[in-house]
C-alpha cells in the first residue's frame, strides 16, 4: 500500500533538500503505528517562520511563529481511525487526512536546541502532525495530550 506525501516549498532558499524524504518516511512510521490500512493522502507546505506566522495569524488568531500546523479534512477519533469517516480523492479512492505546514527554521533551531538535530525534529513534528490529522489533540495538560504524547514517543522509539 503506498500512501501519498505530496511535500513542497512555499519559498526558494529554505535549505534542507533531505526534508521531504524525511518526512515521507515519518508520516509511513505514523500511519503504520496508527495501523492504517488504505493509501492516504497528506500535503505538506515546507515554509520559515515568517510563513508559518502568517498562516498561524490568519487561521488560528495566534500572532506569533510557531514550529508546525495541522489541517484536518476529517472529524476522527484518536486510535479508532474509520476510513468510511473520511473524504476520499475522487480518482484514487485513497483517504485523504488533510495538510501540514512545517518551519524548517523553527525545526532547525529546535533541532539544535533539544540536542536532537534537524532530522529527529523534522520527523517528530511530521508524526505530531500525523496525529492531529488523525484526530488526536492537546489543547490541554490532561488524558487527551498524554494519550498524545504516548503515542509519539511510541512511533518515534530510536528515530
Amino acid at each position: 500500500m503506498e500512501h501519498e506525501v505530496y511535500v513542497s516549498r512555499e519559498k526558494t532558499g529554505l535549505g534542507h533538500r533531505e526534508a521531504a524524504g524525511l518526512i515521507k518516511k515519518a508520516v509511513k512510521m505514523a500511519l503504520d503505528a496508527e495501523g492504517i490500512g488504505v493509501p492516504c493522502v497528506i500535503s505538506v507546505m515546507l515554509t520559515d517562520d515568517e510563513g508559518i506566522h502568517a498562516v498561524n495569524k490568519e487561521f488560528r488568531d495566534v500572532d506569533r511563529a510557531t514550529d508546525v500546523l495541522s489541517f484536518p479534512l476529517n472529524e476522527l477519533t484518536p486510535g479508532e481511525f474509520d476510513p468510511d469517516a473520511c473524504e476520499r480523492d475522487l480518482d484514487t479512492g485513497a483517504v485523504m487526512l488533510g495538510d501540514m505546514m512545517i518551519s524548517l527554521e523553527r525545526c532547525e533551531a529546535q533541532g539544535a536546541e533539544f540536542g536532537h538535530g534537524f532530522n529527529r525534529e523534522i520527523q517528530y513534528l511530521t508524526v505530531h502532525s500525523v496525529l492531529h490529522l488523525l484526530g488526536y489533540d492537546h489543547v490541554d495538560e490532561g488524558e487527551m495530550k498524554k494519550q498524545m504524547r504516548a503515542r509519539e514517543k511510541a512511533i518515534m522509539g530510536d528515530a
